[in-house]
């Protein structure tokens, strides 16, 4: 995940701040420069860091921070809100027209995935906002993009319009424009081309298709991965076409981080969306304040909260959780909760958001994400009354399901601890319901 290795300096930072008695203006400096030398090190613009640490300091000296008895704590609240500043303060939603349709432009060098990121952004719309979304193929100069729109239409379920690799992108803008106002959509989004570096057709282009459309969001795609390149396109396309938000990709790779906390402050374009895996269904809005949290390893519970009522099924959950209460639980309630896990997303991407919890290596983490796959295909493997009764689960059994499922029978007999363990806690709960000992608001 991005700003992972920028997340633990941060972390040792404060640490070390929080074992200082007194807070002097030495040691105020001495922490500074450390933070100075992380955010360098996580490629942030050096003109940021330098306001960055800079604002930091006048407002520990204006709120007398050397003066209390635990400045940690308060030095920690002021890193909080200028990271929240930094990341962009103002509201980062977009905003929806009502009674006609909302034109969205998505610009962006080639090669950054427009075009998915449309699907993407459509997808949520349709799914999350409940807007009737028309996806606009203009990408008539790179080959297959307009194949490829129309493939993510389908997939799903969107409207897509294109009058080939003919006709000029403006044209097909204005027809699509006349289309969604006829046919009452809610949303319009335009994916437009690309080049592979700035040039005068192509800001003349999306300018003509501004002119036309009169977008409410032109929306500039970039790539987390790009670095300080990032933050100089931002700054191009804004001053040619008056940017309203940025998407930023491969926000959950190793990037640094650095041009999610410089492309705000150079360019004065927020970041509205993050992308954040390679699936339709990865992408999600940009909350500064939760970034924030995450940097300075807070977590982000909320994030986790709102991803799982949108993913988990909560009927399904219902029912699994009474039947575990009631004292029944067989591997097929096992294999629920393994895919009610997985839908939440990476283990890793998990435990980042939640705070408090010990660090566990990302080797861990994989090895188990790797056990979880392992243990479906297991249980997969199986018939419906050895996933009811795993009693009957002799050797002979359980050589057909290991060559069944590539695994062994050290694999299945693993598989087996950790549902007899999972079993133990499942008594354990149900014991405490009965004598009235379960926490509050279970």
């Amino acid at each position: 995940m991005a700003f992972e290795s920028l997340t633990d300096r941060f972390q040792g930072i404060l640490k070390k701040l929080r074992g200082q008695t007194r807070l002097t203006e030495a040691n105020m400096d001495e922490m500074l420069k450390e933070v100075q030398k992380a955010l360098l090190e996580a490629d942030v613009n050096f003109k940021v860091v330098r306001d960055f640490t800079k604002n930091i300091k006048e407002k520990a000296i204006g709120q007398e921070v050397f003066k209390e008895l635990n400045p940690s704590q308060m030095v920690v609240k002021i890193v909080h809100e200028e990271l929240v500043e930094l990341l962009g303060s103002d509201e980062t939603e977009l905003k929806f027209l009502k009674g006609r349709p909302t034109h969205l432009m998505l610009v962006g060098l080639q090669g950054t995935g427009k075009t998915t990121t449309a699907g993407k952004l459509a997808k949520r719309m349709k799914e999350k906002d409940r807007k009737k979304v028309l996806l606009v193929a203009a990408d008539v100069y790179r080959p297959a993009a307009v194949d490829q729109l129309e493939q993510l239409g389908k997939q799903i379920g969107v409207d897509v319009f294109s009058l080939g690799t003919k006709v000029n992108p403006v044209e097909i803008a204005r027809q699509a424009k006349e289309k969604a106002r006829i046919e009452n959509y809610d949303v319009v989004i335009i994916d437009t081309a690309g080049r592979l570096a700035i040039d005068a057709p192509l800001m003349q282009e999306l300018n003509d298709i501004k002119d036309i459309v009169e977008p409410q969001e032109i929306l500039l795609l970039v790539d987390a991965m790009s670095g300080q390149d990032a933050v100089n396109t931002a700054k191009e396309f804004n001053k040619n076409l008056d940017l309203t938000g940025i998407v930023m990709s491969k926000l959950d790779g190793d990037a640094r981080g650095g041009a999610a906390l410089s492309i705000r402050h150079i360019s004065n374009v927020p970041i509205k969306f993050a992308g954040v895996g390679e699936k339709l269904d990865d992408i999600e809005p940009f909350y500064p304040d939760r970034m924030a949290d995450r940097i300075l390893g807070m977590g982000d519970i909320l994030t986790l909260v709102e991803k799982a009522k949108e993913t988990v099924d909560e009927d399904a959950m219902k029912k699994s959780v009474n039947k575990m209460m009631s004292g029944q639980f067989s591997l097929n309630d096992m294999l629920d909760q393994l895919k009610q896990v997985q839908k939440l997303g990476s283990l890793k991407g998990i435990m980042k958001m939640i705070p408090g919890l010990p660090k566990i290596s990302n080797e861990q983490l994989e090895l188990a994400e790797k056990e979880m796959r392992h243990f479906e295909i297991i249980i997969n493997s199986m018939t419906p009354e050895e996933r009811e009764n795993p009693a009957i689960l002799k050797n002979s059994r359980k050589v057909r399901i290991a060559k069944g499922s590539g695994t062994t029978n050290a694999d299945i007999n693993r598989m087996l601890k950790k549902y007899d363990q999972m079993k133990e806690q499942m008594k354990q709960l149900q014991q405490m319901q009965k004598s009235g000992r379960m926490p509050k608001g279970f």
